[in-house]
């Protein structure tokens, strides 16, 4: 089994942000799959089931993911190296979609917090969302919407590369995904 994770926040003023590229990409993924809901307060997350597939966007907030990962991971007896979270990544170009197990967290308090709860040997799908110019801007900009014109690249362009790039994960080597679905 496979526990796809989107990172985000709930609620609408965040739905198009750059924090929640996580969630664009799940809905995206299981907008056409046959699923079905599984409602456990437990999870602390929205949890839907396809075959063999779990997908997952925590209503912890961001910055308490890992515990809704957690639980979901404990519950279903999930394998590290079958656990997929899909996150934005200020230090990646907008668009720039990268693949690794491990490292660091680089102040994404997701990230962190999935670290203390499940550690870091989990798969990660990086989503490059760029830079502010101002470095102390962070927070505002990763809670900024996405430009119409980065929103259609998203849905024309690297969603759905990132869509194939989550099938392929579960086929392939963390190599052969790095060489065959890296976007720069």
């Amino acid at each position: 089994m496979y526990l796809i994770v989107g990172l985000g926040n709930i609620g609408e003023k965040y739905q198009n942000t750059r924090h929640n590229i996580g969630f664009l990409v799940i809905d995206y993924i299981t907008k056409n799959l046959n699923t079905s809901n599984i409602n456990n307060p437990n999870f602390q997350s929205t949890l839907l089931k396809s075959g063999y597939n779990l997908f997952s966007k925590p209503i912890t907030y961001m910055n308490n993911s890992g515990v809704a990962v957690n639980s979901i991971k404990d519950y279903y007896k999930i394998d590290l190296e079958n656990i997929i979270i899909i996150h934005d990544d200020l230090d990646l170009p907008f668009g720039t979609v990268k693949f690794k197990i491990g490292g660091g967290h680089g102040g994404h308090n997701g990230l962190r917090s999935l670290d203390s709860h499940i550690t870091k040997e989990y798969i990660r799908v990086r989503v490059g969302i760029g830079k502010p110019k101002n470095k102390e801007d962070v927070a505002n900009y990763v809670l900024s919407n996405f430009s119409k014109e980065e929103l259609e690249e998203l849905y024309s362009r690297i969603i759905p590369h990132i869509a194939l790039s989550v099938e392929a994960l579960k086929e392939l080597s963390i190599d052969e995904v790095k060489s065959k679905y890296t976007l720069k």
